[in-house]
């Protein structure tokens, strides 16, 4: 195996409840990171802290004042990576301890620039129990589809790779939408880089415990969805089958958001049959993702499925409205309130 200098570079403001868990599982690494560099986005609580404490082991920088953003923390810290490849992360995300291992054997293919990760959800509540269900299908279906098409829809900021010097000469930090790592996604499929997806680079990141910040969240990840599609439209990939790819990605959400909310005006009926079928279907799915993922609990997921199904549907065509249609572009970034990560966790 060729050896390869691996960078780590992590944002953080206001961590102090999730981030030595993190920095650690950073640290635990069966494969070190040769480099691990936090920004600190000018914290008010006791992030600055808890990084000096590990000042022997990372490198902890500050921004001169508070970006309001995780892509301008980004770009801050971006100066200090040395290492052949950029690895980025959350720092409310634990690594598992196989992950820079992973990352290093996928790009020993020479061709590979970028590399996607698995994401699941830590435990927590029933929202994010919702959120876990969700990841398993769109990993472990959906992503695992998109490689095999060699499209990648999205590389996950929690855990994603690219070869440094790719990333500081092609992958410019615009500021113009609010989800930076949709928008790395479409700048490298743009210019026919490749990219690959890696299931077994694991990450755990914690996910948004209360309704209103999941329902912020949603809003930032489809209204970035809506805002890098109207950016990237130009480019949409040539290829008919990345074409239908990505083209079925966001009229299927609008169909299907539509009819949820349409037919139970039409016939009630019909509506009490399409949701039964749907939590049949959701059922299946959930005990082949709780046997895969090997977390029973999942099979509860069906459950507030009924709910989400419709809080999504609304927001996914909110944001249409706003971002497409209106063109009111918010760029307002929205950071969910931590809740303690005990260094436990990483046992």
């Amino acid at each position: 195996m060729k050896h390869k200098t691996i960078s780590l570079l992590v944002p953080c403001y206001n961590e102090e409840r999730s981030l030595e868990a993190s920095l650690q599982s950073c640290l635990n690494q069966t494969r070190p990171f040769d480099q691990l560099v936090f920004v600190d986005d000018s914290s008010k609580d006791g992030t600055p802290d808890i990084l000096a404490r590990y000042s022997d082991r990372i490198i902890a920088v500050r921004t001169p004042k508070n970006t309001g953003n995780k892509s301008s923390a980004q770009e801050f810290g971006l100066q200090f990576v040395t290492g052949d490849i950029l690895v980025t992360t959350d720092a409310d995300t634990l690594l598992d301890p196989h992950f820079a291992e992973e990352m290093e054997r996928s790009f020993q293919d020479d061709d590979v620039t970028a590399v996607a990760g698995y994401v699941r959800s830590l435990p927590h509540n029933w929202l994010t129990l919702f959120r876990a269900f969700e990841y398993t299908i769109g990993q472990r279906v959906h992503k695992l589809a998109q490689n095999y098409m060699d499209y990648i829809f999205v590389m996950p900021g929690a855990a994603s790779a690219f070869r440094t010097e790719v990333f500081k000469n092609y992958i410019t930090f615009d500021h113009d939408t609010i989800t930076e790592d949709l928008d790395f996604t479409f700048k490298l499929h743009y210019r026919k880089f490749k990219i690959t997806y890696n299931p077994r680079a694991v990450s755990c990141t914690q996910d948004p415990a209360t309704l209103k910040n999941y329902i912020n969240q949603m809003r930032r990840w489809f209204g970035g969805g809506w805002q890098n599609l109207v950016k990237h439209c130009a480019a949409i990939p040539g290829s008919p089958i990345r074409a239908f790819e990505l083209s079925l990605n966001y009229s299927e959400g609008i169909v299907f958001s539509i009819l949820l909310f349409l037919i139970p005006l039409l016939n009630m009926w019909f509506e009490f049959l399409l949701l039964s079928g749907y939590f049949v279907v959701a059922l299946l799915f959930a005990t082949w993702a709780a046997w895969k993922e090997r977390r029973p609990a999942l099979m509860l997921a069906p459950f507030p499925c009924l709910i989400m199904v419709h809080i999504n549907a609304y927001i996914y065509l909110e944001q249409f409205i706003k971002e497409v249609i209106l063109r009111r572009k918010n760029l307002v970034w929205f950071k969910p309130e931590r809740t303690h990560i005990p260094l436990q966790q990483l046992q």
